[in-house]
């Protein structure tokens, strides 16, 4: 006897990247970022603890929406926080996709689109990447909703912000660019906005802002699009505290500058290194790294798992393997290194 839905039963669950709960490992398998978050968030954390818990939190994140309004230059109406950019993407499927429809996105892509489509109980159609890493003309048609990782996971490619904007312009449905990584590229969609209401971004401040433990994402689309998924959030879908710390965390423009350009710097160091030993290396535009060799790459994994150095291992068809190594400390870079380099 089941109580579930055919498709809930039917269906396998997202798997996350391990988390160990022992002590001593090096962890560059979750792409979060090595570096603490701002002073300014702890201080707001502290202070919301004392003031605000037995209050319900603002359930439109106001404050929050106001200052990443200012940095992205849109208005506060333009966008929507969430409980990190997965809920931002299930409040997407929600609203737009039902039983019998269909979702595009690339392949390979963030595994979490297909887990979505299985819970609305509809189809994922995952179109592949083109040789030249563009994709298909015709990659929105017939779709309820199309999501791009941009840049890309795992490869850390990247779709010019134009083509995403001819995309939306052409399609008849929503067109989501899910940015969760844009803060390591030189360009995103968020200025192509205003250009096509059917263009919508998200995006995360776990990677860039050092919060994947806080669960802070949000929505940037055009105002009339904010206003119809307002309509399927959950009612306070963002605590008070995240909300403060969310908000201090894109303040701090300072200390968001100088942890990136760390990230940067390392992430050029790991590529190089990593062509040194003879792998093939995607240039990133994000906070990891692709690799690939002709070699069998598990093994690689496993070893370094042994001597407690989480990286990513992907099997994405018969004859497509590939690593992903998130750039940590330069400390922590230098240990994964030193150990592939003695395989």
């Amino acid at each position: 006897m089941t109580y579930f839905r055919p498709s809930i039963d039917a269906m396998q669950g997202y798997i996350p990247g391990e988390q160990p709960q022992q002590t001593g490992f090096i962890k560059l398998n979750t792409n979060e970022n090595p570096y603490p978050p701002s002073p300014r968030v702890i201080e707001a954390i502290h202070k919301t603890a004392t003031d605000r818990l037995r209050l319900y939190p603002d359930p439109v994140a106001r404050n929050f929406c106001e200052s990443a309004g200012k940095l992205l230059g849109v208005s506060a109406d333009s966008v929507l926080a969430t409980n990190g950019s997965d809920e931002a993407l299930t409040i997407l499927m929600r609203a737009c996709v039902g039983e019998g429809r269909k979702v595009v996105a690339p392949l390979p892509s963030y595994g979490l689109y297909g887990v979505l489509a299985d819970i609305q109980g509809c189809c994922l159609k995952s179109i592949p990447w083109q040789p030249d890493g563009s994709l298909p003309s015709d990659f929105t048609a017939g779709a309820s909703l199309a999501l791009i990782t941009n840049p890309n996971s795992p490869t850390g490619t990247m779709l010019p912000p134009a083509t995403l904007l001819k995309m939306a312009e052409q399609a008849s449905c929503l067109v989501v660019a899910d940015e969760a990584y844009a803060d390591f590229a030189p360009v995103n969609s968020v200025p192509d906005i205003s250009q096509c209401e059917r263009l919508v971004v998200t995006r995360t401040l776990s990677k860039s802002y050092s919060l994947a433990g806080l669960r802070f994402g949000f929505i940037v689309a055009d105002p009339k699009v904010i206003a119809t998924l307002m309509k399927v959030k959950d009612s306070y879908n963002v605590d008070a505290i995240s909300i403060a710390a969310a908000t201090a965390a894109i303040e701090d423009r300072t200390y968001f500058d100088t942890c990136r350009q760390k990230v940067l710097a390392t992430r050029d160091r790991l590529e190089t290194a990593l062509a040194k030993l003879g792998f093939t290396v995607t240039p990133s535009q994000a906070n990891f790294v692709w690799i690939e060799r002709n070699d069998p790459l598990r093994p690689i994994y496993e070893s370094l798992k042994e001597q407690k150095i989480l990286i990513r291992y992907f099997h994405l068809a018969a004859n497509k393997e590939g690593l992903r190594i998130s750039v940590g400390t330069d400390a922590e870079i230098d240990a994964c290194l030193d150990a592939m380099a003695r395989m």
